[in-house]
């Protein structure tokens, strides 16, 4: 075989690498106990594999059994063991497992922190915490009224005594000023002084329970307290002291549905926060702890734990040294008001309320929604006397005489309202019997006819415009007028328009001042052409009447009072009459505040809005209405007076308007329906036949006056007349030519002496007892019967003869004028015969119309108690 052909020899066995293992002491020692040792080796041989050296876990130790028999060799061979832990030892951590763990929390807790800091955010407020009520105040500073769910006002921490404000914190956290938001001790300390009976202490701080009410709420909840931490916290960094201490004082409950210390002031005190003196805050402060609890009204019961909780508050005032032991020792324990219900809006605290919203927003001092949101502090104009003495009027001349039985009653509704003509301030006003029985205010509605209180504001624009009757003549209080019945108005272009008089009665040839007295729709509405209507409709606007104002049109029919201007807008006007023609904007508001910011209100500024000489002009007619005419109940009130009766049609409305020279009044009396609110007339109210502003509503201004105005000084008008005032003025020349004229101005004169000498001396003396009875059947029997029968037969028959022999009034005198011997005789000798024989006979040879109406009707109308002359009888054109 070639060495080609030879096989290769096999290559050498590799084995592995041996391990050291540690020396057998045995073996060491020639034992032979050791199994794995070969038999047969002298030492320091090298050991074989032996028997199953193939095994690779046969001849030595591997892998972990090999590690862990290693260490259990080697520490045999050092001979130390590791000592169990035996008893209770067993159950101690060992302090590396503790130290773990409390830097695992550590860690924990600054990552919560930090992730608790980073995710809670200051909220909004709540709905709650900012609801506030506004309050309404009368002149004089005590509350009028509030409107808002939540009884709340909220103030400066500057208008809260320091005195209280140590109190507080002496109740709820001394330490509020020098500690941190949150504070652990706080806690600690509320939970020892609880358990040891030194009074109770809440364990948050001031900034907590200001978060809790501000910004959260009650519940009781872990997401809340944690939320609350985080908040406190960042409130604290981001707000003074002072501010988390006023938002506590304006959040926290005190009782009573109190909401703030000014409100609990209010309710427990009945004063402003203010005037609180330091007992007043203690107790207040106690009451934070347990409102309900420590009312001692409330819960007399309780009173010793009220007086405990106070005596804590004030003796730890003591220990800040916020109060020296001296004053201490001398404050004793403030018992508070008796409860009271919230003054709400009943009877007339509704009506005032409303007004003055209406005079906030319709002026744009505060637009609506704003005002809707609550919080401020209204200090009105009206005077809690004058307003008192308003209702008790009502009360006594209206309300009290109501009856169930009678159907007409349950239509009446009363409205008033008065104002200083000086300063335009709204002292008092009359809205209705209930604001939570009766919505509208009757004060400031516009639906009901004014009347003949109109009138005077015709004459007003009368003198302000310098005008002149058809004829030429001035316009003066003595200007003679046709007051004919029905008489068609001269000089209008429209439709013709011929207004009836009250009760029909025609008064013939009458001066304006008498005209006034007797309210006559004829004069006037003559007097409305003669001005000129769209100019008394501008004097009326200047005087304050609202330009808007329903049925204010120019027309004749203007005079009569069509128009549906308020109360409160006619007492306005009257206002400037009484101001001597000086007209500013009436107020209600004296001030407005809110969070102590006060709001601007609009200036008071009054202007000249018309002439002196025509608003006193006008002043001493209406005097003389009060003196004689239809406005007589006015006397009543013991003070010089002038006013204007004023009925609407249907006997649907009964004014009177009226001023002192210091305050302007008027009242309406009004008929609605209660359910449909559909006007009535009052027919048959209070059991009298007929309603009219000489009867009840110038009763109540007279006993409303006199309330109002008691202890004053009774002032005289100084009054500066129109040039011509005091001067007759005399009818026009009759025209030759014309056979009515001389008639008519012999019979209107002779009416017009007669009528008014005896009318006036007989009617006013004698027919207030005896005027309807005397006059209505002596005059319209006797002026009738006689005057017409025998005024249109003899003068017409007798007339033509003579001439003015027997001379009728208006229907004889007017046939009778002369038409054969001409107006030379008819009117020289009518006017000397019918003057000295319609003086001298009276009702013996009456004319007709003057003669016998005016001797007789204006005797009875004049006597009339109420008068009946004030109606707008047909003043819409026919």
């Amino acid at each position: 075989m070639s060495d080609d052909e030879q096989p290769e020899p096999p290559e050498p066995r590799r084995e592995a690498p041996r391990q050291w293992a540690p020396r057998d002491r045995t073996a060491d020692s020639g034992g032979t106990d050791d199994p794995g040792r070969s038999q047969g080796s002298g030492p320091g041989e090298p050991r074989g594999p032996g028997p199953g050296a193939d095994d690779p876990g046969a001849g030595e130790p591997t892998g972990q059994g090999a590690s862990a028999g290693a260490a259990a060799e080697q520490e045999a061979a050092s001979g130390r063991k590791r000592p169990r832990r035996t008893g209770w030892r067993r159950f101690v951590p060992r302090w590396r497992l503790v130290l773990g763990l409390f830097l695992f929390c550590a860690l924990l807790l600054i990552g919560g922190f930090v992730a608790g800091y980073m995710l809670v955010s200051i909220p909004a407020a709540n709905a709650g915490a900012t609801a506030q009520s506004n309050v309404f105040l009368y002149a004089d500073g005590s509350q009028l009224a509030s409107d808002g769910e939540v009884n709340r006002e909220n103030i400066q921490l500057a208008q809260v005594p320091l005195t209280v404000q140590h109190a507080v914190l002496a109740a709820e956290d001394r330490d509020f000023y020098s500690e941190r938001a949150v504070d652990p001790k706080a806690m600690v300390r509320a939970a020892w002084n609880t358990l040891t009976g030194k009074g109770t202490q809440g364990g948050s701080t001031i900034t907590q329970q200001y978060v809790k009410n501000y910004y959260l709420g009650q519940e009781q909840t872990v997401t809340r307290k944690v939320k609350e931490f985080f908040i406190a916290i960042k409130l604290n960094r981001e707000q003074s002291k002072d501010d988390i201490l006023a938002g506590y004082l304006n959040t926290s409950y005190f009782g009573r549905n109190a909401y703030g210390i000014q409100a609990a002031s209010q309710a427990y005190y009945g004063k402003n926060v203010e005037k609180l003196t330091t007992g007043e805050g203690a107790y207040l402060a106690s009451l934070l702890n347990s409102p309900s609890a420590y009312d001692v009204i409330a819960h007399p019961q309780n009173k010793p734990r009220a007086l405990a909780r106070w005596n804590y508050v004030l003796d730890g005032m003591v220990k800040k040294k916020w109060l020296s032991a001296t004053e201490r020792a001398a404050t004793t324990f403030p018992v508070p008001g008796k409860a009271k219900t919230r003054a709400g809006l009943a009877g007339q605290r509704g009506y005032l309320v409303e007004a003055v919203k209406d005079y906030l927003t319709s002026n744009k001092i505060i637009d609506e929604n704003t005002l809707a949101t609550g919080g401020y502090r209204i200090t009105t104009t009206i005077q809690k006397d004058k307003q008192d003495a308003f209702v008790k009027a009502v009360d006594d001349k209206v309300n009290s005489k109501l009856s169930s039985v009678r159907k007409a009653d349950r239509n009446v509704r009363v409205g008033g309202a008065s104002i200083d003509p000086a300063t335009g301030k709204v002292l008092a006003m009359y809205g209705g019997i209930d604001y939570t029985k009766q919505y509208v205010n009757n004060a400031t509605r516009r639906d009901f006819q004014v009347g003949s209180t109109f009138k005077p504001f015709v004459f007003t624009s009368a003198v302000v415009n310098d005008s002149r009757t058809q004829d030429g003549r001035p316009i003066t209080p003595n200007t003679v007028y046709d007051g004919t019945n029905k008489r068609t108005v001269q000089g209008w272009k429209g439709t013709p328009y011929n207004p009836a008089n009250e009760d029909d009665a025609s008064y013939g040839q009458i001066t304006v001042r008498t005209a006034t007295d007797k309210s006559v729709n004829a004069v006037y509405a003559q007097m409305a052409v003669d001005v000129g209507p769209s100019k008394v409709k501008q004097t009326a606007i200047d005087l304050g009447i609202p330009a808007d104002t329903p049925d204010l049109t120019a027309s004749p029919s203007i005079a009569l009072g069509p128009s549906t201007a308020s109360v409160l807008d006619m007492t306005q006007a009257y206002a400037t009459l009484a101001g001597h023609g000086r007209h500013g904007t009436y107020t209600m508001v004296e001030s407005v505040t809110k969070d102590g910011e006060t709001t601007e209100l609009p200036a008071q500024d009054a202007e000249q809005a018309v002439s002196r000489e025509a608003a006193d002009t006008t002043t001493s007619m209406l005097q003389s209405v009060v003196d004689g005419g239809t406005g007589t109940a006015a006397q009543a009130s013991g003070r010089p007076a002038a006013g204007k009766t004023g009925t609407a049609e249907q006997d649907k409305a009964a004014w009177f308007a009226g001023y002192t020279p210091d305050l302007a009044t008027v009242v309406a009396v009004m008929g609605a329906d209660p359910d449909t609110a559909v006007q009535q007339p009052l027919y048959g109210a209070l059991g009298l036949p007929r309603m009219n502003g000489g009867g009840p509503p110038a009763q109540i201004w007279a006993q409303y006056t006199k309330g109002a105005l008691q202890g004053s000084e009774a002032k005289d008008f100084d009054l500066e007349l129109q040039e011509g005032a005091n001067t007759p003025v005399e009818p026009p020349t009759p025209n030759p030519f014309q056979s009515p004229t001389p008639g008519r101005d012999q019979g209107q004169t002779q009416g017009q002496d007669q009528g008014q000498t005896q009318g006036q001396d007989q009617g006013r003396t004698g027919g207030r007892d005896q005027g309807q009875t005397q006059g209505q059947n002596q005059g319209r029997t006797q002026g009738q019967n006689q005057g017409q029968t025998g005024g249109r037969n003899q003068g017409q028959t007798q007339g033509q003869d003579q001439g003015q022999t027997q001379g009728g009034a208006d229907n004889g005198g007017t046939v009778n004028g002369g038409q054969n011997q001409g107006p030379t005789q008819g009117q020289t000798q009518g006017q000397t015969q019918g003057q000295t024989q319609g003086q001298d006979q009276g009702q013996t040879q009456g004319g007709a119309d003057n003669a016998g109406t005016n001797a007789g009707t204006v005797e009875g109308t004049g006597g009339t108690p109420n008068g009946l002359a004030d109606r707008p009888r047909g003043w819409r054109s026919q």
